[in-house]
């Protein structure tokens, strides 16, 4: 391994390294071998203090700095996470486990897209101007203050960039808390927006695992937070939010419907089914895990499936060539076992896959299931893993009706070639980031994020922008004031 990935220390706070060993320890696991790689400790509640207390404090300063001066410098970060792709593409791949083949297109450069888009989006937040007469109106957007941002372990990187990006181009401050699973990326992010002129303690990380963050979340100090991961902790992490009136955007989980029609072109339907099950070794959050895919084009399709799985590599997710890489941990993969072994008992056909390979590190084969029912466990529980569950479905109204009948609402995809028929389905179901012929692009440029259990608010695009920022609006009176008495 020529790349170390140990870093100087656990957290960084208010423009430097900072270490707390009180804290409980966090070990970084390869999840190709199994070996640790890295050793952090959690955050205290002195380090948790010590982050807000200087977010809070470089908060003020930063959002005096004019909005071009502030885009200035996060459009310098990405230029540098460009510069360095290749190192943090590596870093990423030890991290989580992700090829290095994936790493390098879809990881750090997307980092980097948020921070250009956002700094070249931050001298554009103007406020308005209301006419109402001889009177008038006007409305100032303001930062909301320091903002918490509590990430997911499967795309670290971005992840920190994606919430930071826009919480900065406004004016906040962020403490960020990763995964304690992929804890190593995100520390490297604070680095590099301090060399591109951040002002010290206005980005913060802090490890640890759901106690610190929890911490981080109900200081009175926090204005906003946001959050990637699972539905499960988004509904305490939203709660307690609340508790305290903060804004919050919550990116949770997802069962999401992709439907193929029989007139799509084939080969397209199975690239986007693959990219939506078996990208990232099937751990993303938007992926299209319930496949409905009409009768008459059903057995084409699982054959053109199963001929395109043989070129499946599955190894090292450093070397080249290999495009599946190990679950992220070994308790991710005895989950994923765990469904499988459920989707066998509850009678669906196991049409490819379906094992753990004999060897070190977190493998799974790409799996994929037919014969799926609605009320299987395997079509209704979201699993994170590399498991396609395939549905047949006779008509339109069908796969729309059995598509929304889920408590998630994320993602939905929709193949054919029939352009009224897509707009048609896409409208009618319920969920946040659609696709129409394709599935999983995320540009920075196009909102992301759900509706129903999968989420509030949105990620990306101007309307990001939104929840980072309140609007305070003035009215001016250009005569003399009537009153009553």
């Amino acid at each position: 391994m020529t790349y170390q990935p140990q870093p100087q220390a656990s957290h960084f706070i208010d423009g430097a390294y900072v270490e707390d060993t009180a804290g409980a320890p966090i070990p970084v696991i390869f999840a190709a071998d199994g070996e640790e790689i890295a050793r952090l400790h959690a955050g205290t509640p002195a380090i948790v203090d010590r982050a807000i207390t200087a977010a809070q404090a470089a908060q003020k300063d930063w959002a005096k700095w004019s909005p071009r001066e502030r885009g200035r410098v996060l459009t310098r970060a990405a230029q540098i996470i460009r510069e360095r792709n290749e190192d943090l593409s590596q870093l990423e791949t030890l991290d989580t486990g992700k090829p290095i083949q994936e790493t390098t297109v879809a990881d750090a450069t997307s980092a980097a897209d948020a921070l250009e888009y956002f700094g070249g989006l931050a001298a554009t937040l103007t406020g308005e101007h209301i006419p109402l007469g001889e009177d008038w109106v006007y409305t100032i957007r303001e930062p909301l203050g320091v903002c918490v941002g509590i990430g997911a372990w499967n795309y670290p990187t971005q992840i920190a960039c994606w919430k930071a990006a826009p919480a900065l181009a406004c004016g906040n401050a962020m403490v960020f808390k990763p995964s304690e699973m992929t804890p190593l990326c995100a520390l490297k992010v604070a680095e590099i927006l301090i060399e591109a002129g951040l002002p010290k303690g206005v980005f913060n990380v802090v490890q640890g695992m759901g106690e610190t963050g929890a911490a981080l979340v109900a200081d009175p100090r926090v204005a906003k937070v946001s959050l990637t991961g699972s539905v499960p902790t988004g509904q305490k992490v939203y709660a307690a939010a609340a508790a305290g009136m903060k804004h919050v955007t919550m990116e949770m989980g997802g069962k999401s419907p992709m439907i193929v029609f029989d007139d799509a072109d084939i080969d397209n339907a199975v690239g986007g089914a693959i990219n939506g099950n078996f990208y990232s070794t099937g751990q993303v959050c938007s992926n299209g895990t319930r496949v409905f895919v009409q009768r008459s084009v059903r057995d084409a399709f699982l054959d053109r499936l199963t001929e395109r799985l043989k070129g499946a590599v599955i190894g090292d997710p450093r070397e080249p060539e290999t495009n599946i890489g190990p679950m992220v941990s070994e308790r991710q993969m005895q989950i994923v076992l765990g469904y499988i072994e459920k989707g066998k008992a509850e009678g669906a056909t196991l049409v490819a896959g379906g094992n753990r390979l004999n060897r070190p590190g977190f493998f799974v084969e790409p799996t994929v299931f037919a014969d799926v029912t609605d009320t299987m466990t395997i079509a209704r529980e979201e699993i994170f893993g590399p498991v396609m569950s395939v549905l047949d479905f006779d008509d339109e109204d069908e796969a729309i009706a059995r598509a929304n009948d889920t408590q998630f609402g994320l993602s939905a995809g929709v193949f054919t070639r029939d352009l009224s028929r897509a707009h048609r389905v896409i409208g009618a179901l319920e969920a946040g980031s659609c696709f129409i012929n394709s599935y999983n692009d995320a540009p920075v440029e196009a909102p992301f994020g759900g509706v129903k259990m999968s989420g509030v608010g949105r990620e990306n695009s101007r309307a990001a922008i939104e929840h980072y920022s309140q609007m305070k609006s003035v009215y001016v009176r250009m005569g003399d004031v009537e009153a009553p008495f």
